[in-house]
Protein backbone atom coordinates (compact mmCIF):
# COMPACT_ATOMS: atom_id res chain seq x y z
CA UNK A 1 0.00 0.00 0.00
CA UNK A 2 1.60 3.31 -0.89
CA UNK A 3 -1.37 5.52 -0.26
CA UNK A 4 -1.11 6.78 3.62
CA UNK A 5 -5.28 6.89 3.89
CA UNK A 6 -5.05 3.10 2.77
CA UNK A 7 -2.72 2.28 4.96
CA UNK A 8 -4.85 4.95 7.51
CA UNK A 9 -7.81 2.77 6.83
CA UNK A 10 -6.40 -0.63 6.64
CA UNK A 11 -5.28 -0.19 10.40
CA UNK A 12 -7.78 2.49 11.98
CA UNK A 13 -10.96 0.96 10.54
CA UNK A 14 -10.85 -2.81 8.71
CA UNK A 15 -9.70 -4.10 12.40
CA UNK A 16 -13.02 -3.57 13.23
CA UNK A 17 -14.88 -5.22 11.09
CA UNK A 18 -16.21 -8.26 12.95
CA UNK A 19 -17.23 -6.03 15.11
CA UNK A 20 -19.21 -3.78 12.99
CA UNK A 21 -20.79 -7.24 10.99
CA UNK A 22 -22.23 -7.98 14.52
CA UNK A 23 -23.53 -4.29 14.78
CA UNK A 24 -25.10 -4.49 11.51
CA UNK A 25 -26.12 -8.29 11.85
CA UNK A 26 -27.87 -7.48 15.04
CA UNK A 27 -29.65 -4.22 13.57
CA UNK A 28 -30.62 -4.53 10.01
CA UNK A 29 -33.35 -7.05 9.40
CA UNK A 30 -32.02 -8.31 6.05
CA UNK A 31 -29.29 -10.34 6.78
CA UNK A 32 -28.45 -10.46 2.80
CA UNK A 33 -28.40 -6.70 2.72
CA UNK A 34 -25.68 -6.53 5.07
CA UNK A 35 -22.39 -6.79 3.15
CA UNK A 36 -23.96 -4.15 0.99
CA UNK A 37 -24.43 -2.24 4.24
CA UNK A 38 -20.81 -2.64 5.24
CA UNK A 39 -19.34 -1.41 2.14
CA UNK A 40 -21.73 1.85 1.82
CA UNK A 41 -19.87 2.77 5.48
CA UNK A 42 -16.84 1.69 4.34
CA UNK A 43 -16.98 4.21 1.30
CA UNK A 44 -18.34 6.94 3.88
CA UNK A 45 -15.53 6.85 6.18
CA UNK A 46 -12.92 6.37 3.67
CA UNK A 47 -14.39 9.63 1.97
CA UNK A 48 -14.56 11.23 5.29
CA UNK A 49 -11.33 10.41 6.00
CA UNK A 50 -9.95 11.66 2.98
CA UNK A 51 -11.24 15.09 3.74
CA UNK A 52 -10.04 15.30 7.57
CA UNK A 53 -8.63 12.50 9.61
CA UNK A 54 -10.80 11.34 12.49
CA UNK A 55 -9.54 11.87 15.90
CA UNK A 56 -11.64 8.87 17.07
CA UNK A 57 -12.04 5.85 13.98
CA UNK A 58 -13.72 3.66 15.50
CA UNK A 59 -16.43 6.35 16.97
CA UNK A 60 -16.75 7.38 13.68
CA UNK A 61 -17.33 4.23 11.92
CA UNK A 62 -19.56 2.77 14.12
CA UNK A 63 -21.31 6.19 13.78
CA UNK A 64 -21.78 6.13 10.61
CA UNK A 65 -23.09 2.96 10.25
CA UNK A 66 -25.91 4.10 12.73
CA UNK A 67 -26.86 6.83 10.95
CA UNK A 68 -27.04 5.04 7.21
CA UNK A 69 -29.04 2.21 8.55
CA UNK A 70 -31.43 4.92 10.13
CA UNK A 71 -31.51 6.83 6.76
CA UNK A 72 -32.12 3.83 4.93
CA UNK A 73 -34.94 3.02 7.47
CA UNK A 74 -36.52 6.02 6.76
CA UNK A 75 -36.38 6.60 3.14
CA UNK A 76 -37.72 2.77 2.90
CA UNK A 77 -40.02 2.60 5.38
CA UNK A 78 -37.97 -0.42 6.27
CA UNK A 79 -38.42 -0.32 10.36
CA UNK A 80 -38.27 -3.19 12.93
CA UNK A 81 -40.03 -2.53 15.60
CA UNK A 82 -36.17 -2.45 17.35
CA UNK A 83 -35.95 0.50 15.89
CA UNK A 84 -38.92 2.52 17.66
CA UNK A 85 -36.22 4.12 19.81
CA UNK A 86 -32.79 5.18 18.47
CA UNK A 87 -30.23 3.09 17.88
CA UNK A 88 -27.43 2.85 20.27
CA UNK A 89 -23.95 2.57 19.09
CA UNK A 90 -21.88 -0.06 20.49
CA UNK A 91 -19.32 0.77 23.08
CA UNK A 92 -16.33 1.93 21.37
CA UNK A 93 -14.36 0.56 24.18
CA UNK A 94 -15.37 -2.93 23.83
CA UNK A 95 -15.26 -4.61 21.07
CA UNK A 96 -17.17 -7.95 21.88
CA UNK A 97 -20.63 -7.99 23.17
CA UNK A 98 -20.95 -10.40 25.84
CA UNK A 99 -23.56 -13.35 26.00
CA UNK A 100 -24.99 -11.77 28.83
CA UNK A 101 -25.60 -8.17 27.24
CA UNK A 102 -27.01 -9.99 23.79
CA UNK A 103 -29.38 -12.32 26.31
CA UNK A 104 -30.44 -9.43 28.28
CA UNK A 105 -31.47 -7.37 24.83
CA UNK A 106 -33.16 -10.14 23.70
CA UNK A 107 -35.49 -10.23 26.92
CA UNK A 108 -35.82 -6.47 26.54
CA UNK A 109 -36.72 -6.56 22.74
CA UNK A 110 -39.48 -9.42 23.39
CA UNK A 111 -40.87 -7.54 26.21
CA UNK A 112 -41.33 -4.88 24.00
CA UNK A 113 -42.64 -6.49 21.60
CA UNK A 114 -45.21 -8.63 23.90
CA UNK A 115 -46.25 -4.93 25.14
CA UNK A 116 -46.98 -3.46 21.90
CA UNK A 117 -48.90 -6.09 20.24
CA UNK A 118 -50.75 -5.97 23.37
CA UNK A 119 -51.95 -2.41 23.18
CA UNK A 120 -55.62 -1.77 21.85
CA UNK A 121 -55.19 -1.32 18.22
CA UNK A 122 -56.14 2.33 18.11
CA UNK A 123 -53.40 2.97 20.52
CA UNK A 124 -51.20 0.57 18.69
CA UNK A 125 -51.58 2.42 15.54
CA UNK A 126 -51.18 5.71 16.26
CA UNK A 127 -47.71 4.86 18.29
CA UNK A 128 -46.94 3.09 14.83
CA UNK A 129 -47.80 6.17 12.96
CA UNK A 130 -45.92 8.75 15.17
CA UNK A 131 -42.82 6.91 16.20
CA UNK A 132 -41.94 4.61 13.49
CA UNK A 133 -43.56 6.71 10.19
CA UNK A 134 -42.88 9.69 12.12
CA UNK A 135 -46.22 11.84 11.08
CA UNK A 136 -47.54 14.76 12.40
CA UNK A 137 -50.06 13.77 15.51
CA UNK A 138 -52.65 16.26 13.30
CA UNK A 139 -51.54 13.57 10.28
CA UNK A 140 -52.42 10.68 11.97
CA UNK A 141 -56.11 12.26 13.48
CA UNK A 142 -56.73 12.94 10.25
CA UNK A 143 -55.80 9.64 8.87
CA UNK A 144 -57.57 7.74 11.89
CA UNK A 145 -60.59 9.98 11.47
CA UNK A 146 -60.36 11.20 15.07
CA UNK A 147 -59.24 14.61 17.02
CA UNK A 148 -55.81 15.67 17.39
CA UNK A 149 -56.58 15.50 21.05
CA UNK A 150 -57.72 12.36 20.82
CA UNK A 151 -54.37 11.14 18.87
CA UNK A 152 -52.14 12.78 21.35
CA UNK A 153 -54.24 10.52 24.10
CA UNK A 154 -53.96 7.26 22.46
CA UNK A 155 -50.13 8.17 21.89
CA UNK A 156 -49.36 9.24 25.52
CA UNK A 157 -51.12 6.45 26.96
CA UNK A 158 -49.69 3.91 24.64
CA UNK A 159 -46.25 5.17 25.88
CA UNK A 160 -47.32 4.82 29.08
CA UNK A 161 -48.18 1.31 28.95
CA UNK A 162 -45.72 0.17 27.13
CA UNK A 163 -42.91 1.58 29.64
CA UNK A 164 -44.91 0.54 32.44
CA UNK A 165 -44.73 -3.16 30.90
CA UNK A 166 -41.06 -2.46 30.12
CA UNK A 167 -39.74 -0.86 32.70
CA UNK A 168 -41.98 -2.21 35.68
CA UNK A 169 -42.28 -5.79 34.64
CA UNK A 170 -45.89 -5.16 35.11
CA UNK A 171 -48.07 -8.14 33.33
CA UNK A 172 -51.45 -6.72 33.90
CA UNK A 173 -53.62 -6.25 30.75
CA UNK A 174 -52.72 -3.25 28.90
CA UNK A 175 -56.42 -2.41 27.67
CA UNK A 176 -57.47 -2.03 31.44
CA UNK A 177 -55.42 1.83 30.93
CA UNK A 178 -58.30 4.60 30.82
CA UNK A 179 -58.00 7.76 30.00
CA UNK A 180 -57.96 9.97 32.94
CA UNK A 181 -61.33 12.26 32.51
CA UNK A 182 -64.41 12.95 34.54
CA UNK A 183 -66.67 13.02 31.41
CA UNK A 184 -67.26 9.68 30.10
CA UNK A 185 -65.62 5.99 29.49
CA UNK A 186 -64.04 4.73 26.43
CA UNK A 187 -65.60 3.03 23.76
CA UNK A 188 -64.67 0.03 22.19
CA UNK A 189 -62.10 1.96 19.91
CA UNK A 190 -60.53 4.21 22.42
CA UNK A 191 -62.51 7.14 21.71
CA UNK A 192 -64.24 8.93 25.11
CA UNK A 193 -67.91 8.62 25.10
CA UNK A 194 -69.89 10.96 26.98
CA UNK A 195 -72.87 9.28 28.85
Amino acid sequence: MDNPLDEWFAREILVHEPALMRYLLRWWPHRDEVPDLRQEVYVRVYEAAARALPQQPKSLLFTTARNFMTDRWRRNRVVPLEALGELPLPSVLVDEITPDRSLAAQRELRCLVRAFDRLPARRREVLWLRRVEELPIKEIAERMGITPKTAENHLALATQAIADMVLGGSDRPLRAARPESGHGQEDGHGEQRRD
